[in-house]
């Protein structure tokens, strides 16, 4: 029985093509596939899947710049699949919009898994809002509208950054170790990489903070993860 969940494979690489697509296959999902990036864009536009699976290095156009193109207008979940396993290049992704990375060789049972972490959060909401709005000192984020505003000027978060933001909030006052912060927020927690969830908390203190270097609202503790304050 065909899944209704869909998905885009962008890559270049016949052999994992096949090899990816033999399982989705076998699991039931929808995809479609594309050998560049163009026509990867031009798939996503007309499909609208609910999830894209992107090499890196394709030969049209660099995996980075479909991310920002994509970006533009969807929040669409992007998983990356590339052999740049270089942390600087993981964190280039992450930055540029995507939301998971995997480095190959990697085993399908894990990809699958993380397929499955998509597909459940696709289904329902990843943090209940106690209350359509939050407001701390400067800070006011509406949780019904996502929209988030610092001295009463609206910033754009990526919806990841977005659900991290939700998630402290939500805690505000208790440290939050890496592992939960991974599980809550990709649904894995022992796999999860700490430098991914350092990049994106970087990311969010430099748009709702006024010093990111004495943060007002996110708390480092050093070696364990963060917290936000609760006064």
């Amino acid at each position: 029985m065909e899944n209704s969940f869909s998905i885009l494979l962008i890559e270049d690489d016949k052999y994992i093509v096949n090899f990816i697509s033999m399982s989705l296959k076998a699991y039931g999902y929808a995809f479609v596939t594309a050998g560049t990036g163009r026509s990867g864009i031009s798939l996503f536009r007309s499909n609208n899947p609910d999830l894209i699976l992107l090499d890196l290095g394709l030969p049209d156009m660099d995996g980075i710049d479909v991310i920002r193109e994509i970006r533009k207008d969807s929040d669409t979940p992007i998983m990356i699949i590339s052999a740049r396993g270089q942390e600087h290049e993981k964190i280039t992704a992450l930055d540029a919009g995507a939301d998971d990375y995997i480095t190959k060789p990697f085993h399908m049972g894990e990809l699958l898994a993380r397929i499955r972490v998509v597909e459940r959060k696709a289904k329902r909401e990843m943090i209940p809002a106690q209350s359509e709005e939050f407001i701390c000192d400067y800070l006011t984020v509406n949780f019904e509208k996502g929209r988030v505003f610092v001295d009463g000027s609206e910033v754009h978060l990526t919806p990841i950054e977005f659900k991290l933001l939700s998630l402290l909030i939500a805690n505000r006052g208790k440290v939050l170790t890496h592992n939960y912060i991974s599980k809550e927020v990709w649904g894995y927690g022992e796999a999860g990489d700490p430098q991914s969830i350092r990049v994106f908390m970087a990311s969010l203190r430099r748009k709702i903070e006024k010093d990111s270097a004495q943060p007002r609202f996110i708390i480092t503790k050093v070696g364990v993860g963060y917290r936000f304050a609760d006064e």
